[in-house]
């Protein structure tokens, strides 16, 4: 009874101080032990909370997704402000510009990871995680569909639903096939961890198999044949890894066969890296044609099949095919099917994507925002508001506008038009007064509504799409969850333009995405970078780079650990060639 005693009085005191839950307790009796860990039951006997139960005060903020877009808003929203709930069907967010090192096993999949729950814990309020995939968006009733993806047969509903007060799209986007015949069954893809995964198995599969006996040397180039299609970053990194992998690595354990390797990435456009500036285009072709990867350029595939890759050359017309052992599919994103059928309900059926505006809101819907992969933002042009401006503009209704009306109104037009700014710099013209001069150089008093309307007609020109990028994504969740957080003070103290159709100012400034440079890691410990100002850097130094600031983006310091000593091992001991 005495033990009894102690342990119901040492139970009171953890329940009454949580740190001292954590304690462990090692007591030894008789020759045995006891080991008793004490968490606090202060939770014990709270009611389960209906997912769908209001609660008062507090607007529903439903967030679909924990990748890039959706894990930033989460970290910077208040979450004390609104009852915000998450679903997403993996339990976890994946630092994804690192999936081409998992393929090889230059770093670990776990070690990219971080559990959803370990960065909402985080926060301040309670924010609620639900590991389900959206099945369909009601936009009408303001409610999502949800499924569970267990494989166990665990008892249980597994279909449910949320009504939401705001949406939050994140769902991120899938691979475009382009309906491409065979590339579904035998195309790998690289958008997710568990891709990475099976990329690294199968990549040993090759291998193993290529020096199995019996076997012709066909039979082995075949096996051993690598294709990329895609020569964007994510196709162009791993062919340099898988390069490396292979160098380093599996030569030492696959002698017999070391002269039978061969990468080749097949790349639509004329030349790989087409997004970055022709000099890192044309460093890369040169190194990978040093390294003896095989560049084809200028080749659109037209099916693929178990055993070989059809392709069309655009310059003769020739259709050739291509034996492969494998083949990794990297041609850019689609749109997934639940958004797809969210964009029927609302009037964008014709869109290649979910378009958004300024302020990242879904066009047609109140209060659903969509960020990330999944959509785009339609930036309105200044030709459709020109005569709105310069009504807004003139002041006394002259039928003119002078220099100081127009600087009244210059501010606004570049916050809300961000394009004006952008053509600025490229006809390297220092203030917008400039587009009046006459064509020989001499400055205007004032100008006319035509004369106001030529000055900036080929504003638009310079408007572009954002790429579908993490760095894009993770800005757009910043941006979202700083106007959620600002929402009551923004109706009493407007911060955005002014309204040219109508009085007042919007609510918040719109999006504006700043670029801050992107990396193209070419393997052998060398890399090649775009930098803002338009600085390029290639090389070494580049690689040395590349590997301080992917540490410092790492969400958590757990995963920025794991992911450095993962390099370290990984040039102390190799890579690890295992088939797990």
């Amino acid at each position: 009874m005495t033990i009894l005693s102690f342990f119901t009085r040492a139970s009171r005191a953890f329940n009454g101080h949580p740190v001292a839950s954590k304690l462990l307790v090692l007591c030894t009796i008789s020759s045995g032990g006891l080991l008793a860990y004490a968490e606090s039951q202060s939770n014990v006997g709270s009611p389960i909370v209906d997912p769908n139960q209001n609660e008062s005060r507090k607007k529903r903020v439903v967030v679909l997704g924990t990748g890039w877009a959706g894990t930033s808003f989460l970290k910077y929203l208040d979450a004390s402000a609104y009852d915000v709930q998450v679903v997403s069907p993996r339990n976890y967010f994946a630092f994804t510009p690192l999936l081409p090192s998992v393929t090889c096993g230059t770093v670990e999949a776990r070690s990219i990871v971080e559990p959803v729950r370990n960065i909402i814990k985080k926060r301040n309020g309670e924010i609620k995680f639900w590991e389900a995939e959206c099945v369909k968006i009601d936009a009408a009733n303001k409610n999502v569909s949800l499924r569970a993806n267990f494989d166990q047969n665990l008892v249980g509903n597994k279909e449910f639903s949320l009504e939401y007060d705001y949406l939050v799209i994140a769902l991120g986007a899938q691979v475009n096939t382009f309906n491409t015949p065979g590339v579904n069954e035998n195309c790998h893809f690289l958008k997710e961890v568990e891709d990475a995964q099976k990329i690294r198995m199968s990549v040993i599969d090759c291998f193993e198999m290529a020096v199995l006996p019996g076997l012709s040397e066909e039979e082995r180039r075949r096996n051993l044949h690598f294709v990329i299609v895609g020569g964007g970053p994510t196709g162009v990194e791993f062919a340099a890894e898988l390069h490396d992998y292979f160098q380093e690595d599996l030569v030492k354990l696959y002698p017999m066969v070391k002269d039978l390797v061969k990468i080749t990435v097949i790349q639509s456009g004329d030349h790989i890296l087409n997004m970055f500036d022709d000099r890192i285009s044309n460093f890369a072709e040169k190194k990978f044609t040093r390294d003896g990867i095989d560049v084809q350029t200028g080749c659109r595939v037209v099916s693929v099949s178990d055993k070989e890759i059809t392709m069309k050359v655009k310059s003769k017309g020739e259709v050739c095919s291509i034996p492969h052992g494998l083949v990794v599919w990297s041609t850019g994103v689609g749109t997934r099917p639940v958004v797809r059928d969210f964009m029927q309900q609302i009037g964008q059926a014709d869109k290649r994507v979910l378009v958004t505006d300024e302020w990242l809101r879904v066009k047609g819907c109140e209060d659903v925002y969509a960020i990330g992969d999944c959509a785009s933002i339609s930036q309105r042009k200044i030709m459709e508001d020109i005569f709105t401006i310069f009504k807004a503009a003139d002041k006394d209704n002259s039928g003119t506008l002078t220099v100081d009306e127009f600087r009244d109104v210059v501010d606004d037009i570049i916050i809300r038009y961000p394009q004006v700014e952008l053509y600025l710099k490229s006809k390297h013209l220092q203030d917008v007064t400039d587009l009046w001069k006459d064509l020989d150089g001499s400055d205007k008093k004032e100008v006319n509504v035509e004369e106001f309307k030529l000055a900036l007609s080929q504003v638009d020109s310079q408007m572009k799409s954002l790429p579908a990028t993490a760095q894009v994504a993770a800005q757009q969740g910043t941006y979202l969850s700083s106007c959620f957080n600002r929402r009551e003070h923004c109706k009493e103290h407007p911060e955005g333009p002014r309204r040219f159709k109508s009085s007042g100012q919007h609510e918040f400034l719109p999006f504006r995405y700043k670029h801050f440079g992107q990396f193209a890691p070419l393997g052998g410990e060398q890399a090649a970078a775009e930098l803002p100002g338009d600085w390029v850097s290639m090389g070494h130094s580049t690689q040395w780079l590349w590997y301080s600031v992917y540490a410092s983006k790492q969400v958590s310091w757990r995963t920025r650990v794991l992911v450095v000593s993962d390099w370290t091992r990984r040039f102390i001991f190799g890579r690890d060639s295992s088939r797990i």
